[in-house]
């Protein structure tokens, strides 16, 4: 039987979340980069829709399906879909979006909207019941992504960073430098804490530089102990790939906080990517979340 997926350049993704998460904003990244985005689908037509863009005959490369609280309220659970889906070659890549509760009051206020959950309760009430509905479905997602502190901009680099250069049958790795004053990201897999590193900020001549700028990254990696360190951490990371592949996860993120994200976080970034950028096995992303902060 010949595999249907194999009339698609890429596997399918699944967009979903909380609302107010991100979702529209994930989408149009997608659209922008040549997918199909089909919006708001009923789970029992997911794999009906799917096998027919995965048909030899379709005209479309490349698949994504927007699925919020809205079409989860059909009958239908979406794991069980997904298994389905699998069974059929289509498993999809499942983007979850999400953010704290508090960024998505604050977001729900600001146009004037109730949650599609709230009924006569508060706000609050709402996204605790959807955040409740969508555990399962956050807990097998391939990627998870936390908007709290990302601007458009920093989302659609963090969506083309899991998205742009992905290939079928390999882990893909994203590490991204932040600023802990900015926040630590919720959506790591492993976090790592630079701030051992003496700091360029209080070098004068270094200050207005960034970490993937020569003078702060030879200035960084060549503190005592930086090199150590980043060897230590690719040993340590190689000695899980085989697991992480075993659990069926495909989608890695490693995040390097430093104080502010400008400079020690950068260059250990830049530098683990590029060691882990030299295996074959992994397709390998550098952001930095918080580069361009003040």
């Amino acid at each position: 039987m010949t595999d249907p997926v194999s009339s698609l350049s890429a596997p399918p993704v699944l967009i979903t979340g909380m609302s107010g998460g991100g979702l529209s904003s994930a989408a149009r990244v997608l659209e922008d980069k040549g997918f199909y985005v089909a919006h708001n689908l009923p789970p029992q037509l997911l794999v009906d829709f799917l096998e027919l863009c995965a048909r030899q005959d379709s005209p479309v490369d490349k698949v994504a399906v927007v699925t919020d609280v809205r079409s989860r309220m059909f009958s239908g659970g979406l794991l069980d879909i997904l298994s389905q889906l699998e069974k059929r070659g289509l498993r999809p890549t499942v983007l979850f979006m999400d953010a704290r509760n508090d960024i998505l009051i604050r977001r729900f206020d600001s146009v004037r909207r109730t949650h599609p959950l709230q009924e006569g309760d508060t706000l609050q009430v709402g996204i605790e019941r959807e955040r409740a509905i969508t555990s399962d479905i956050k807990e097998n997602a391939d990627i998870v992504i936390d908007t709290s502190n990302l601007s458009v901009h920093d989302l659609r680099r963090a969506i083309e960073a899991s998205f742009g250069t992905m290939a079928q049958n390999r882990q893909h790795v994203t590490v991204e430098s932040f600023g802990f004053k900015h926040g630590a990201p919720r959506d790591a897999d492993l976090m790592v804490d630079v701030r051992f590193l003496p700091n360029p900020y209080w070098v004068p001549e270094l200050r207005a530089f960034r970490g993937v700028d020569a003078p702060v990254s030879d200035y960084v990696l060549g503190q005592p102990g930086a090199e150590e360190f980043i060897d230590n951490f690719v040993n340590m990371f190689d000695s899980m790939l085989e697991g992480y592949r075993h659990e069926g996860k495909h989608f890695i993120t490693i995040a390097v906080g430093c104080t502010g994200g400008h400079h020690r976080s950068v260059a250990v970034s830049e530098e683990i990517g590029r060691r882990l950028g030299e295996r074959e096995e992994i397709d390998v992303n550098v952001i930095h979340r918080d580069i361009e902060r003040d």
